[in-house]
């Protein structure tokens, strides 16, 4: 696995977290206001397009540390070459994040930060985190097996539809990286663990759904990411 497969996980992550990270600003500069459960999903989802299109081909558009786990125990690619994938994420969204803080301030970080909803618990947070996830990867392992041509489509619109579902419930995370990089320069580690063990264990699922559901012995079952 060469250098330039990394930088594609580094700089896709970079590009998908700018346009996710940069919506919660705004949303705050707005005139009139405008709403984050419009915004934010379709940030985040496009965001997810433009770096599926944009660096997909190098290193398969991974961008998410859950996903990649999955990939992983599918073995689509080796346990060694996925932990460099994450790195390449978690310092991708760490540097998103740092260029935000950089020319808006720690403030705008921080509102992207996930967390409980109001009245959401952390168990209830976690095992929503965990479900979604496990939809989100076993859509991006299935969509990229049956239906490559149309995956980098269908897997963005998974994120937006998933926003939507839980973006003021859990904050949406479904994505280690995007939680760890604005949890870090945001300058809020509280509740971080929620989205680090949930997507994890959620991207373990996902692929178990996956496994449990589709034959690898298909013929129809032949692409890859």
């Amino acid at each position: 696995m060469n250098a330039r497969v990394y930088l594609a996980e580094l700089l896709g992550t970079f590009m998908f977290m700018m346009v996710g990270y940069t919506s919660f600003a705004a949303i705050s500069l707005a005139a009139p206001p405008t709403t984050g459960l419009v915004v934010v999903p379709f940030a985040f989802g496009f965001g997810l397009l433009a770096a599926i299109f944009a660096f997909g081909h190098i290193s398969g558009g991974h961008f998410n540390p859950a996903v990649t786990v999955g990939i992983v125990l599918d073995g689509r690619l080796p346990a060694v070459e996925g932990v460099g994938y994450v790195i390449a994420q978690i310092i991708g969204a760490i540097g998103a994040a740092a260029v935000l803080y950089a020319s808006l301030g720690q403030a705008t970080v921080a509102a992207g930060i996930t967390k409980p909803g109001a009245g959401v618990s952390d168990a209830s947070a976690l095992l929503l985190e965990t479900v979604f996830t496990a939809i989100f990867v076993a859509v991006i392992l299935v969509s990229s097996k049956r239906a490559p041509q149309i995956a980098g489509l269908a897997i963005p619109l998974t994120l937006v539809a998933i926003h939507f579902a839980i973006a003021t419930v859990t904050g949406s995370s479904v994505n280690p990286a995007r939680s760890i990089g604005s949890a870090l320069v945001g300058g809020d580690l509280t509740g971080l663990w929620i989205y680090i063990v949930g997507p994890t264990v959620g991207g373990i699922l996902g692929w178990a759904v996956y496994r449990g559901t589709n034959n690898p012995n298909d013929p129809d079952d032949v692409a890859t990411v």
